[in-house]
């Protein structure tokens, strides 16, 4: 359990990098990471800026414009959803008797967050971290809590807890915002079906390696803000 923090605002504050700079743009993203000792007391706390969204961000903000609406005759995706996420063009699903009448498809989507103990050169087309740190409690593996989002007027917070398990540190230095994507339907068998996608929305190294030591956890907090 954590306790509560034992530094005073004004520590934390000097623990924390500057994060805004002059002439910011209305959207704004953050990453904070805050370490505990196994005795729950606040031992490293970090904030630096996101500086690098991938293609797969933008096309899924895109979404909200375009919109993927493509009318009761077609029965293709629109082209965002094929040549950027790389989704099928048309889902199979169960046609009725007549032949005339099929059943719609669904897209879900949600957000988690993955951290690594690599670093990569960022691209808009990165897939993946360079060294994703594994679920688990073994050897070099962090144990991730339930991925908790939050929404108000102009932000959204997501929000992950790990803890160290093994006997030795673990040094997260890149963190990355993960898309899933859930297409739900019924396949030729008239059955419940889904597929699952998943996309690096984001991509960012840490300046300061995050240090977990054993037994202990760290709570890793990406938060995106609209302002204007």
């Amino acid at each position: 359990m954590v306790t509560p923090d034992l530094v005073s605002e004004e520590d934390i504050a000097k623990l924390i990098m500057p994060d805004d700079l002059p002439d910011e743009p209305p959207f704004k993203a953050y990453i904070e990471a805050k370490v505990y000792d196994k005795e729950g007391h606040l031992i490293q706390c970090h904030r630096q800026p996101m500086r690098s969204l991938t293609q797969y961000f933008l096309a899924l903000m895109s979404i909200v414009i375009v919109g993927t609406y493509q009318g009761a005759n077609n029965e293709q995706a629109p082209g965002i959803l094929v040549n950027v996420l790389g989704l099928p063009s048309q889902q199979s699903t169960y046609i009725f008797p007549n032949n005339t009448n099929y059943n719609s498809s669904n897209i879900l989507w949600d957000w988690s967050i993955q951290l690594g103990s690599g670093t990569q050169p960022f691209s808009v087309t990165l897939k993946g971290l360079a060294a994703p740190i594994a679920n688990g409690t073994g050897v070099g593996m962090l144990y991730y809590g339930a991925i908790s989002i939050s929404y108000t007027a102009t932000s959204i917070v997501i929000s992950v807890t790990v803890t160290n398990y093994s006997a030795s540190t673990i040094s997260v230095t890149e963190i990355g915002l993960i898309g899933n994507i859930y297409i739900q339907y019924q396949n030729s068998s008239n059955a419940y079906a889904y597929s699952t996608y998943s996309f690096l929305l984001s991509y960012d190294t840490f300046s300061t390696p995050i240090s977990i030591p054993s037994n202990s956890l760290a709570a890793f907090q990406i938060t995106l803000t609209f302002t204007g």
